[in-house]
């Protein structure tokens, strides 16, 4: 049977998809979407930002919200919204949860979630189209995986659910699945080849698929996911901790670079040049991100409208003379190798605190993998190398930002490998007993037909950190779970590839 596949990595920093549609008897070849050609890039992923008009209808997604934004920054009557920037950890996910925009005025989360969604939706329709001659899909012919960032709970992947189902993703139960990002991932690496990896021996990267076989995924994004897996029998995944760290954000790098910049160009330069030209910081920004995944001088050109404004106070070399790690060199801006590394020292350090406190765990880790947007830097991946080499293999795949893709891709086709997962939530029922005026409390009892009863008992059935099996069933080639969830479901939520949730344990 033929696999239609689309993929949703939504991630609050970034977003990509991608599909595929393949027979049973051909090898997956996803499809990814290559961004930013409007502002003179090519990724295989966009900025997680969306841009509403004042009536907070739709006006775009991604690097061309941004720039329109930026466009119009003075015009305060606009919703944007960059992901990035906003913190959704402690908010409980309901239907009224609203979240602000850059003018401080706020929108219902679900109805901006849901307008991303379906432009994503609407994207990957057009470009399954485009590139498969021209053939008509529809969001019925395809199964859709969203991945889903490893910190969040059950009820966030609920409201994301009802969010695809505001879209028009979700038309039937079975044509959604969910999955962590580190599962994607490893689930992905676990079938490449060894020159799948970046390395100079192909022998000693080859992932051992072996029973028993422990690995740690480490995200590297603006927060840094650490979970650890065990392989099964048959190639399932059985999860052994999952983590997520606030205070390694990459975001550090980005911020060491803009307070670097704004020490080179002094006296209130930087400041004026960050106010009357927000678009052209981002454009250096995209190139500091192009140019950190080598760990070498970085050449970058100093944009016009800044050395005209550094020209207005003295010659542009002078400027340079008080500061250590940067050097003008003919239009550019020369960063050495060691300030480019003094960048990342607050997240490299943070890192390698957490992997060792997981290492000294009671696991028997075979190897680090890491994945993400970051892995592609050469100063991050080596230092990871230096660091664990000693201890177990360090692999990273040539492509690390689209394993979540290519992963989440194989996870629809396949209907996903996770046996065992680490329960969010200390799961029970509540219960009454007969009143015994002996252990039971007044204020709590209640009188029936059948007498006198002591109520809100709880009795657990499972505890916060257990593991748990997920009651899964495969339906035309997707996973489905049956379950509750706290969060109020629509009749097309469909399913999840993680437990269910009741009380969370505090």
């Amino acid at each position: 049977m033929d696999s239609f596949i689309i993929a949703i990595d939504f991630g609050t920093a970034f977003t990509s998809y991608a599909f595929s549609i393949t027979s049973s008897q051909e090898e997956i070849e996803p499809y990814l979407k290559h961004w930013g050609q409007e502002v003179g890039l090519e990724t295989s992923d966009t900025p997680t930002c969306i841009l509403f008009d004042e009536q907070q209808r739709f006006v775009s997604f991604g690097y061309k919200a941004r720039q329109t934004f930026y466009k119009w920054i003075r015009d305060s009557r606009l919703f944007f919204f960059d992901f990035s920037e906003i913190s959704l950890d402690d908010k409980k996910f309901t239907r009224d949860l609203t979240i602000k925009a850059a003018n401080g005025r706020e929108m219902k989360a679900l109805d901006v979630f849901a307008e991303a969604l379906r432009f994503l939706k609407d994207d990957a329709l057009k470009f399954s189209s485009i590139n498969t001659e021209g053939r008509r899909f529809t969001a019925d012919d395809f199964t859709w995986v969203l991945t889903v960032p490893d910190n969040w709970d059950d009820s966030a992947e609920q409201f994301m659910r009802e969010a695809a189902s505001q879209a028009g993703i979700v038309t039937g139960i079975e044509n959604l699945v969910t999955a962590l990002r580190s599962e994607a991932a490893l689930f992905w690496c676990m079938k490449l080849p060894g020159d799948g990896f970046i390395t100079e021996s192909i022998e000693q990267c080859r992932m051992d698929r072996s029973p028993g076989t422990q690995y740690v995924v480490v995200v590297c994004e603006d927060i840094v996911h650490i979970s650890v897996y065990e392989v099964l029998e048959g190639g399932e995944l059985k999860e052994l901790q999952r983590a997520s760290y606030k205070d390694l954000r990459k975001k550090t790098v980005e911020r060491n670079f803009i307070e670097f910049m704004r020490q080179i160009f002094s006296d209130g330069i930087w400041d004026e040049y960050e106010r009357k030209y927000p678009s052209e910081i981002q454009r250096i920004l995209y190139d500091l991100n192009y140019f950190i995944k080598r760990s070498k001088v970085i050449d970058i050109i100093c944009p016009f409208n800044l050395g005209m404004l550094a020209q207005e106070r003295q010659d542009i070399k002078k400027f340079f003379e008080t500061v250590e790690g940067a050097s003008w060199d003919e239009g550019d801006i020369r960063i050495s190798k060691q300030k480019l590394r003094y960048f990342y020292a607050h997240s490299l350090q943070g890192i390698t605190h957490n992997l060792r406190e997981i290492l000294n765990k009671d696991f028997n880790i075979s190897g680090i993998l890491l994945v993400g947007k970051y892995a592609d830097s050469e100063i991050l991946r080596n230092h990871i190398i230096e660091e664990f080499i000693d201890v177990c293999k360090v692999l990273c795949p040539s492509r690390p930002l689209e394993a979540f893709m290519k992963g989440a891709v194989e996870m629809g086709v396949y209907g996903g490998r996770i046996s065992c997962l680490r329960s969010a939530y200390t799961y029970g029922i509540g219960v009454s007993e007969r009143f015994d005026e002996l252990k039971h409390r007044e204020d709590r009892t209640f009188t029936n037909k059948d007498g006198k009863w002591f109520g809100g008992l709880f009795i657990k059935l499972g505890r916060v950190g257990e593991q748990v099996n997920p009651c899964v069933e495969q339906r035309n080639g997707s996973l489905r779970q049956e379950s509750q969830q706290t969060f109020p479901s629509s009749s097309s939520a469909g399913g999840s590839m993680r437990g269910s949730q009741a009380n969370r344990e505090t």
